[in-house]
């Protein structure tokens, strides 16, 4: 069940059907996914770059682009676009962390990984190309969207997947294996290994509108970085408390390669303790925002936190 917030920020506006509202806007972004990802690549690159983004993954960064930009009333080509290509970068990271130079996995939403189905070398060659594909998405020639947005949805998905971003955390995450980091260091980690995206999906969706106000933008960067670390912890928690066949990836693997974790530092109440203050901070910063209905991001932030795989 989704927790409803406990300000008045969206007093007047209707209850959302959050079920409904997730359902729409994922057969969208499943449908775009289906006719760009993989088309006409050759000598079987297309199947393995459609095997590693459809059928499969909860789609949050989409959702997150989705719910910001409708915050603010964005363009909605730019925002299919910009979730879409969110969706290409993190699919993407998982191919190449699941490869066995770096987290070495065999399972990735409850089917085999990659370079399993397919082999190393056509394992990396589709994370190159669903990488360049994002980007891509973002400029087309003929869908309304201003060069200008176009330019700052480019630039912010590169931020958050580049050195300062996704792949810089995980940079720091292979570099820490067996050493024991504080929880300062840890929380550096992961902002950079999954929050970054996260956030970056949420300013994504803001900049889907040109006009969105600083107080709104400062707001949903806050929102934004909560979500990034709870997300973190939850992962965290389920690596603990749930089996492999829940998550659909191998459960238990931070712990058996000695990985720093939320868990391991903190203690598994402490850490939903932690999660759940995470949860409070983003839906304070949605009362802060100004923004007339905030309930998409609200319901988002609920599931992340509440989630059981």
């Amino acid at each position: 069940m989704i927790a409803q917030p406990s300000t008045p920020l969206n007093e007047g506006k209707p209850a959302l059907d959050f079920s409904v509202w997730m359902q729409e806007r994922l057969a969208r972004t499943e449908d775009a996914l289906s006719r760009w990802v993989g088309i006409n690549a050759p000598a079987g690159l297309g199947e393995a770059m459609r095997y590693a983004v459809l059928d499969g993954g909860k789609r949050l960064r989409p959702l997150l682009v989705w719910a910001a930009a409708e915050a603010v009333g964005g363009l909605a080509a730019a925002t299919l676009r910009a979730g879409c290509a969110v969706e290409l970068i993190h699919a993407y990271s998982l191919v190449h962390d699941d490869m066995p130079c770096m987290d070495n996995d065999t399972m990735r939403r409850g089917k085999p990984t990659v370079h399993v189905q397919f082999g190393e070398a056509s394992a990396l060659l589709a994370g190159d190309a669903l990488q360049a594909l994002a980007f891509e998405l973002l400029l087309p020639e003929d869908d309304g969207i201003p060069c200008s947005m176009q330019a700052k949805l480019c630039r912010l998905l590169g931020a958050a997947a580049g050195s300062q971003g996704m792949a810089g955390g995980q940079a720091i995450d292979l570099a820490s294996v067996g050493k024991q980091l504080s929880e300062a260091q840890l929380r550096e980690m992961h902002r950079l290994k999954t929050g970054a995206l996260l956030l970056g999906s949420v300013l994504m969706g803001a900049a889907c509108n040109a006009q969105t106000d600083v107080r709104a933008l400062a707001a949903l960067t806050v929102y934004g970085q909560a979500l990034g670390v709870a997300f973190q912890v939850v992962d965290d928690i389920l690596d603990v408390v749930a089996d492999s066949a829940t998550l659909g990836k191998t459960a238990g693997k931070d712990a058996a390669n000695d990985k720093p974790t939320f868990v391991s530092l903190l203690g598994l109440e402490a850490a939903r303790a932690h999660a759940e203050q995470l949860r409070q901070q983003a839906h304070a910063a949605l009362t802060r925002s100004g923004l007339a209905d905030t309930q998409a991001l609200g319901a988002l932030a609920d599931m992340v936190v509440q989630r059981t795989h």
